[in-house]
């Protein structure tokens, strides 16, 4: 029982140190002071890390998330149910509008981005899948959040410009399960100088027409 209570808490710790490099780069001291380990054990955790792709060292010394992370996030969305059911759906969106398409679940107070796919234009939207997003900007955040005091809200989408990323517009629509819960946000985004300004005029029905259909697939 002790060395379970043991590897738990190296796993908490080896945790910690993910959680505060998430938030960007960090040396061996802003390790510390993030996450309260002592320096030996932030060190000796951090290279285990590193030499199991967790993390990786940048050319300053600073550790940053490490490669295989992409590796691991691209595999679980795929093993995500919701991102299969909509794949049919957002391939048809992306065909249909030109633009970018994502799939965004709620986790925590972060939006993470399960499934994505881009635009054939060299100019486009990229985000890639496992991308962890605020809540509080971006038609997707605005839909999870269910704040929805974006322009649009009442029609069924949201769209919002040039919010989260300059130059970017943005239409998103709610995916609801049975119980009429909102489980994902699908969205389509693009540079605002092809998405225009009120990129819901063009969009929103396309947005929704895919967030239908998806809900289908997931009651089916």
């Amino acid at each position: 029982m002790e060395q379970t209570l043991r590897t738990v808490g190296v796993l908490d710790k080896s945790f910690s140190i993910l959680t505060a490099v998430a938030d960007g780069p960090r040396s061996l001291g802003e390790l510390t002071g993030t996450t309260g380990l002592s320096r030996a054990t932030a060190h000796r955790l951090a290279v285990a890390l590193e030499a199991h792709g967790m993390l990786r060292r940048l050319d300053d010394g600073r550790f940053a998330l490490g490669l295989h992370l992409v590796a691991l996030g691209r595999t679980a969305a795929e093993q995500f149910p919701l991102a299969a059911a909509a794949r049919p759906a957002m391939v048809e969106l992306r065909d249909a509008t030109g633009e970018s398409v994502q799939l965004y679940v709620r986790d925590g107070d972060s939006r993470v981005c399960v499934a994505a796919l881009e635009s054939p234009h060299g100019l486009r939207t990229i985000v890639p899948v496992g991308a962890a997003l605020p809540m509080d900007v971006g038609s997707a955040g605005r839909v999870l959040s269910s704040e929805g005091d974006g322009e649009g809200d009442g029609l069924g989408w949201v769209q919002t410009v040039g919010e989260r990323e300059p130059g970017v517009a943005s239409v998103s629509a709610p995916v609801r399960d049975r119980a009429d819960e909102v489980v994902a946000a699908i969205s389509v985004s693009g540079p605002i100088d092809r998405m225009g300004r009120t990129p819901g005029r063009a969009h929103g029905n396309a947005v929704l027409s895919a967030a239908a259909r998806v809900e289908s697939a997931l009651s089916a």
